[in-house]
């Protein structure tokens, strides 16, 4: 994902870009030639809705480790309703967003898509979720007498407009500059969104940035010095797309988002991204990823241990996210501590201090290598062991190995941990007088859960932090 950048490299960019891309004169969203043919009865016949959505402050983004936004949690409860998983991909340029859903790589664009004419000629848009206007982002001291803010369009001509390429915003200065019949110089950047224009705008690197009225209020709030109140747009509704091709899914959502978007569940989503004040004390965090790029205060750690064990440290921290939330004081009602939730023989045999976090984490990944130490002889494919490591974290080793040999004895892939080792030990108390069980009785929905949802989080976090 493009993060927020140095100020020397942004320097060059507002070089480049007026270079480049000023007074660009058309949209540039195209649609394929060739139409992928792939509606709702493919998607539930996969068992997964595929959507890209754009990684902001608002629709989609981590804070404290916990994947959170206004579209991902809108999508969440829509693949909820359909029967499947939700697989999310993130992108942040207008076009690409277009082009992946044209091509078949995406089934839905879920974001904050101002409905134009020129778009309803190469996506279908479902009904509307929201209503916005464009606004004009300036500086502001806090003054009510500051002279230099802007409030009548005419006074724009001879400024430069920064806005994201491809996007409403675009247009409607293109639109603005035949109207006041003055010239405007038009910035049009392809790899940043509007909050990281507005980050600009407030640091004083431009001046001048067009987006959306509900986008720049709550980036306008978190950081005290911007300006959003002159409107330079109508309204305009928001709404999904999807494919032309894809007729009975548009019809589902639809009928889904006609019902949600009147109940008080949606609602309250609405509100805690774009009207509470906890959304700006999230933004305001030294763990609001979007802005500082931490999750916790152990990444560093996090980052070093994993090599050890030659994980992806993503992958680590969605493991001590889910036994402690990154809490290093954590303890269970069983009586597990710290960042890796050690009882305390397991912390005496692996010499954890769980008053040192280092330790605790160190001592986690010697217990996770201890595990996989234990799965060798099986030539368990990696991406397949994975799964079978974090089960046992939870399970312990014994449980997992008793599962294991039920596959094999009854018929499914004894490395493979997706419906043949994963099923048994959802049902081993089923098998419990089977010879092959060395273990006893388990109850394996508490596992089946921890696997699943590290896995889940890990794949938000390969989807917004980028790889060490």
């Amino acid at each position: 994902m493009q993060k927020f950048i140095s100020q020397g490299v942004k320097g060059l960019i507002f070089f480049v870009s007026m270079f480049l891309f000023a007074c660009i004169s058309k949209d540039t969203v195209t649609r394929n030639e060739q139409e992928v043919d792939k509606d709702l009865a493919s998607i539930l016949a996969d068992g997964k809705l595929v959507a890209v959505s754009d990684y902001n402050s608002t629709s989609y983004f981590l804070y404290k480790g916990t994947p959170m936004g206004y579209q991902y949690e809108m999508l969440r409860d829509l693949a909820s309703y359909l029967g499947v998983k939700l697989e999310l991909i993130v992108e942040n340029d207008i076009d690409k967003l277009f082009d992946m859903l044209n091509s078949g790589k995406v089934d839905l664009i879920a974001a904050n898509l101002t409905v134009t004419a020129d778009r309803k000629e190469i996506v279908d848009f479902t009904i509307p979720h929201g209503e916005t206007r464009q606004v004009l982002v300036q500086r502001s001291d806090n003054d009510d007498n500051d002279s230099d803010i802007i409030r009548n369009p005419l006074d724009l001509a001879g400024k430069v407009i920064y806005v994201q390429r491809s996007s409403a915003a675009a247009e409607r200065v293109r639109n603005l500059e035949k109207e006041i019949g003055g010239k405007i110089t038009l910035v049009e950047l392809p790899n940043y969104d509007s909050d990281q224009l507005m980050e600009m705008v407030s640091e004083g690197e431009i001046d001048y940035v067009v987006c959306d009225e509900t986008v720049a209020q709550v980036k306008a709030a978190a950081l005290g010095n911007l300006d959003c109140e002159t409107l330079i747009g109508f309204p305009q509704h928001t709404a999904w797309a999807v494919r032309k091709t894809s007729p009975d899914l548009l019809k589902r959502v639809n009928f889904w988002l006609n019902n949600y978007t009147k109940t008080a569940h949606y609602q309250v989503i609405k509100n805690k991204y774009y009207s509470s004040p906890r959304q700006i004390k999230r933004m305001n965090s030294n763990y609001f990823y979007v802005y500082t790029g931490k999750i916790s205060k152990w990444d560093e750690y996090l980052k070093q241990e994993s090599k050890k064990i030659n994980w992806d440290w993503r992958l680590l921290a969605s493991l001590v996210y889910q036994e402690s939330r990154f809490n290093q004081h954590a303890v269970s009602n069983r009586g597990a501590k710290g960042l890796m939730q050690f009882m305390p023989a397991t912390a005496n045999y692996f010499g954890v201090n769980n008053s040192n976090p280092r330790e605790q984490i160190e001592g986690g990944v010697r217990y996770l290598k201890w595990i996989e130490e234990r799965f060798q002889e099986y030539n368990i494919p990696d991406d397949e062991l994975v799964k079978f490591v974090l089960a046992s974290y939870n399970a312990g080793v014994g449980h997992v190995l008793d599962a294991r040999a039920l596959a094999e004895k009854y018929g499914r892939d004894p490395n493979k941990w997706d419906d043949n080792v994963e099923y048994f030990l959802l049902n081993k108390s089923k098998y419990a007088k089977d010879p092959v069980v060395k273990y006893g009785k388990f109850k394996g929905v508490e596992t089946y859960r921890y696997v699943s949802e590290i896995l889940d989080r890990y794949q938000h976090y390969q989807n917004i932090i980028e790889e060490e």
